[in-house]
């Protein structure tokens, strides 16, 4: 099993959008994909994050290295892009 992390830290007054949106509509697109099997969205405790930010993780688990990296290759920049169009620097 692969697992491919992804580590965001979000600004606290956005936090609570930012996880309905993740659980509504992104980490559907990603699993509806169909290159991972499982998900898991974790919120970080330490290190301790800045100011007024709160960091999240979240991990979707696949089974090849090959698949991971079609996905990172042919997926990964239009949802990224979708994420970074919503919440920018945010």
């Amino acid at each position: 099993m692969i697992l491919y992390n992804v580590t965001v830290m979000v600004e606290a007054d956005v936090a609570s959008d930012w996880v309905e949106w993740m659980r509504m509509h992104h980490i559907p697109e990603v699993m509806n994909s169909g290159y991972f099997v499982s998900h898991r969205l974790c919120r970080l405790l330490q290190p301790e994050p800045e100011e007024n930010t709160v960091t999240y993780a979240v991990q979707y688990f696949c089974t090849s290295q090959d698949k991971l990296t079609e996905y990172i290759v042919k997926v990964a920049p239009a949802l990224r892009d979708q994420h970074n169009h919503r919440y920018g620097h945010r």
